[in-house]
């Protein structure tokens, strides 16, 4: 048995179905191994970042690792941004990353490179797999390590001579790891000042918290203390929709959360760290905890939030009433402005979607718009490094195929991975991918103004994206998904009904109007 047949074996064995590929000569003898070892699904992405993406999205899913194939440093280079998107969302990943037989590397051949450099930055672990006899105890090191404490990012370096050698082994048991309980103490305590000052005090959710389980705790915890809840900006997957406490997520803008935090005296964390501003701007604070107000941990990224959360409302009291059903907006017409993009989607999202977010300013209102809509689960850009919905998107729908996938994909996000729309269609997937078109980077426009710099013609030039115009129709038709332009209310509508009757991959190109 040769390194790769051992390693593929390995990772099977410890429950690992899936790895999404993008495969060089280093890595030929993985890719001759997966039709040789029985249980592990290939899927190809055109570009290393669809690769990394698609990992963070069945991990975000599927609640365990997939794994990813690349080539070399320069490969993972490639797929870095969204490594750091799925390190930012704790998802554990089995990285597993090509590189030069050990006796070639020596002679810095042009694709030689410092792998462990890149690696380091966005793993929990990293190791070069020395020999071959060692490649199974590697890989269990790696899932125990990628679904550890917190959950993370493994990544194992595989020179090529170490696959294609013989001397690979059976596989070896996987450590058991996994998220640390929180002390029973800390619960107590939190207990009893949200018991006394529970109306001064805010419980900020992230991570698992954000399951309906945590939800409702959070919501049992408020009703019986007077606290207010809020939720991290960017979850890596939120449960929300109709019969769940309606969960207020924190702004975006440094000043909407020092607005929504304003005289609060205690900031309670559940699986988040404390707010801070999204970037520097000159005269304005980073830290957003208000000003003397005490901060508290129920329970860190590393520990079971949801089940602190869970004992912490067992102590605080009776449990919470049903929360109220939101109304469900009606279908808008005429001009396909931001708020009724958002509305639109909220009155016809189908029950159990999977809605992938990075629609970034045009989908503003989103969060109040589907309030009323079906149960879905939601899944944002965790770390700001954009252009990685698509290839979310496109992991999540491997991990449930029997669930609907919206993807809603600004037009400048759009342009860094549309590679994926051809995953997309290759494994015939239940996605429908709306590219919101208003022919700008509008976030950037924005950000200038708050820096304090001004708009000048070279300035105006880099941040539009009309001259030319993207056809995003076009884009899609050529790699293999029917698409179709929608510039009103009643044609986004009947585009979106329309895609998700009809099984496979769908794209809709919205073309905003202005506010």
């Amino acid at each position: 048995m040769n390194g790769a047949h051992a390693l593929l074996g390995a990772l099977v064995d410890a429950g690992v179905e899936v790895c999404f590929a993008n495969p060089g000569t280093s890595e030929m003898h993985f890719v001759a191994a997966l039709d040789e070892v029985e249980g592990m699904r290939a899927v190809l992405g055109l570009y290393e970042g669809v690769v990394t993406g698609a990992a963070d999205g069945y991990a975000r899913m599927a609640g365990k690792p997939a794994a990813t194939l690349l080539h070399l440093g320069p490969g993972m280079a490639n797929g870095w941004a969204n490594l750091h998107n799925a390190r930012r969302a704790h998802s554990p990943m089995i990285n597993i990353v090509g590189d030069h037989a050990t006796y070639h590397r020596h002679l810095d051949a042009p694709l030689t490179s410092d792998i462990a450099a890149l690696a380091g930055a966005v793993s929990v672990w990293t190791r070069e797999c020395a020999c071959t006899e060692d490649l199974v105890v590697d890989v269990a090191e790696a899932v125990g390590e990628a679904n550890g404490a917190p959950h993370g990012i493994a990544t194992l370096i595989l020179p090529a001579d170490v696959s294609w050698s013989e001397g690979g082994t059976g596989p070896v048991e996987v450590p058991e790891t996994g998220l640390e309980p929180v002390p029973g103490q800390t619960v107590t305590e939190l207990a009893a000042l949200l018991r006394a000052e529970g109306d001064r005090a805010c419980l900020l959710l992230g991570g698992e918290t954000l399951g309906e389980q945590g939800l409702r705790a959070a919501d049992r915890i408020a009703a019986n203390t007077g606290a207010r809840v809020f939720a991290e900006h960017f979850p890596a997957r939120m449960t929300r929709g109709r019969g769940l406490p309606q969960l207020e997520l924190l702004g975006y803008l440094a000043e909407h959360v020092q607005h929504q935090l304003t005289g609060f005296e205690h900031l309670v964390l559940a699986g988040t760290p404390a707010p801070v501003s999204f970037f520097a701007y000159p005269g304005k604070p980073s830290e957003l905890t208000p000003e003397g107000a005490r901060v508290h941990t129920l329970a860190t990224v590393a520990q079971q939030g949801t089940a602190a959360l869970t004992a912490l409302a067992e102590l605080t009291g009776d449990p919470a009433p049903e929360p109220p059903i939101a109304p469900v907006p009606e279908l808008p017409e005429g001009a396909l402005t931001p708020a009724a993009f958002t509305d639109v989607i909220a009155a016809l999202l189908p029950q159990d979607t999977i809605l992938v977010d990075e629609s970034n300013t045009s989908g503003v209102t989103l969060p109040a718009s589907t309030l009323g809509s079906p149960r879905h689960d939601l899944l944002t850009l965790t770390g700001g490094a954009i252009g990685q919905a698509m290839a979310v998107a496109t992991g999540a729908a491997i991990a449930c195929p029997d669930r609907p996938v919206l993807c809603l994909e600004s037009d400048g996000s759009a342009m860094y991975g549309p590679a994926a729309l051809w995953t997309m269609a290759r494994e015939r997937q239940d996605v429908t991918t709306v590219f919101v078109n208003n022919r700008s980077y509008a976030v950037l426009r924005m950000e200038l103004a708050r820096v304090g710099a001004s708009e000048g013609e070279q300035a105006r030039r880099l941040l539009s994206l009309a001259e030319p115009e993207l056809d995003f129709v076009a884009l899609a038709t050529g790699m293999g998904v029917p698409a179709r332009r929608a510039d009103t209310c009643e044609e986004f509508a009947a585009a979106l009904r329309d895609s998700f009757a009809e099984p496979g991959p769908h794209v809709i190109e919205a073309v905003l109007s202005p506010w």
